[in-house]
């Protein structure tokens, strides 16, 4: 008689590039025997998750993984509106071109995308109509990505106000959930030492001069009246300064939302592992969400057995 595969409610949080460790939390908890019933997520959490729910990682795991610095760069369609810097829609064409457009109520599995209504300050969930549609709205960070217009309404990241969406699988009839925090606190010397051996391949990390070359194209678009000595020679630092102020109110938030209502098997990815734009370090950012995935799985295996 074959075993039952012990059912999963996935959630995933928001905190883009590093949202690329989800990939090695899903395929860990897959090689292990879990069966993933349900996926909520926002932001990058939604993209990853609704890439998943169409059977299409393995396809973006391989696309990533051709992605170099210059690929990354040239995703990003510069905007020439005050609400953001990038617009958001090569992006999303080359994920559609991947992986084909979708209806959310036709995928295998349940799932639902977080976004924010910044007009009516409520959280939108996601559980019908266009896939990417959704996607798009969910990874709307603010001052970075143009809000996204649809049914309606104006949308921004989910993370604003659910950076970690535990609420959607409320009602799941599964084993266990599994959240994944992208926002965790920045790791001290000796985790980051112990961290190496994970991040020893990774050749691209901090590359200073990919963070100029995206600053100077920047500068174009910072207002003049912003003083100079806010501009240090990687300007790229004052949006990742934002990026990393709002990604320690996230953590806040997830936290204080948990005390409610707590996973089983919280996986905690810390907030400094990777910057805003930093996809084509995939290879070592996937494998440290394996890595978190196995010692969250075997701690709490352990102690259910004690």
């Amino acid at each position: 008689m074959t075993k039952k595969k012990p059912t999963v409610s996935l959630i995933l949080g928001g905190g883009s590039a590093r949202g690329l460790a989800h990939i090695g939390v899903i395929e860990v908890l897959l090689e292990r025997g879990f069966e993933i019933k349900s996926i909520s997520g926002c932001s990058i959490g939604a993209l990853v998750g609704g890439i998943y729910a169409t059977g299409k990682l393995p396809q973006y795991r391989h696309w990533l993984k051709g992605l170099d610095k210059t690929a990354v760069f040239r995703l990003l369609d510069f905007s020439f509106q005050r609400s953001g810097l990038f617009k958001g829609d090569r992006i999303i064409e080359a994920l559609l071109a991947l992986v084909g457009e979708h209806n959310i109520e036709d995928l295998p599995i349940k799932y639902t995308a977080v976004a924010t209504d910044i007009d009516r300050e409520k959280e939108i969930w996601f559980v019908d109509g266009s896939l990417f549609q959704a996607i798009r709205a969910s990874i709307a960070i603010p001052s970075v990505f143009t809000p996204h217009h649809y049914r309606g309404m104006q949308l921004l990241d989910g993370g604003l106000l659910d950076p970690l969406p535990i609420a959607p699988s409320a009602g799941d009839n599964t084993d266990i959930t599994i959240a994944v925090n992208l926002n965790a606190k920045v790791r001290s010397a000796h985790e980051k030492a112990i961290d190496e051996t994970v991040e020893v391949s990774d050749e691209d990390a901090l590359d200073p001069k990919w963070h100029r070359r995206v600053a100077t194209y920047l500068d174009r678009f910072i207002p003049e009246k912003i003083p100079s000595a806010l501009l240090p020679a990687e300007r790229l630092s004052l949006l990742e300064l934002m990026s990393q102020s709002i990604e320690m109110m996230q953590n806040t938030i997830a936290h204080s939302k948990m005390a409610s209502n707590r996973p089983d098997i919280l996986i905690e990815i810390p907030r400094d592992l990777a910057g805003v734009f930093e996809f084509h370090r995939s290879e070592m950012l996937i494998a440290y969400g394996r890595a978190r995935a196995v010692a969250a799985l075997d701690h709490y295996e352990r102690s259910k057995h004690h």
